[in-house]
């Protein structure tokens, strides 16, 4: 699992992902500076660290390098909540905790990305609060007729 981004990092790589192409230190930079005073060899720094730990790959041009995303901002955040999922000494009751401070919009989202993930039929909706044959007691069920086998 990776640590979390420290707050300059994240904002580096926030451009990064943004961006979605390879960028050099000074466009970080100048895009940064936007923001706040901040000199190149501490955006240069940023940057070494980063490829350092995993998170961007660089190449050379000329002499520069060129830094790019070696995953993308959502592949992070997955990860981020996965590791905290499972260090949970209870799983069940920290996602029951997590899916109780969604607004209803949010548990659309993670109904969907069920779906996507899953396919149809593994999620109940709004119009099947039951979900499909694969939902839990759905025709795929283990002790259904078929043993769960999806047969």
């Amino acid at each position: 699992m990776p640590k979390p981004l420290g707050e300059l990092e994240d904002t580096v790589m926030s451009r990064i992902w943004k961006w979605n192409r390879p960028v050099t230190v000074r466009e970080v930079l100048e895009d940064l500076q936007n923001e706040r005073s901040i000199a190149y060899t501490t955006v240069m720094t940023v940057l070494d660290n980063l490829q350092r730990k995993g998170w961007v790959r660089r190449h050379a041009e000329g002499r520069a390098y060129r830094y790019e995303a070696v995953s993308s901002r959502a592949a992070y955040a997955a990860a981020l909540m996965n590791d905290a999922w499972s260090r949970s000494d209870n799983p069940t009751a920290a996602l029951v905790a997590f899916f109780g401070m969604m607004n209803e919009d949010q548990c659309a989202m993670v109904r969907d990305a069920l779906r996507v993930a899953h396919g149809p039929g593994i999620v109940p909706d709004a119009g099947n609060p039951r979900g499909g044959e694969n939902a839990p007691g759905g025709d795929n069920a283990p002790g259904s007729a078929d043993g769960g086998s999806g047969r």
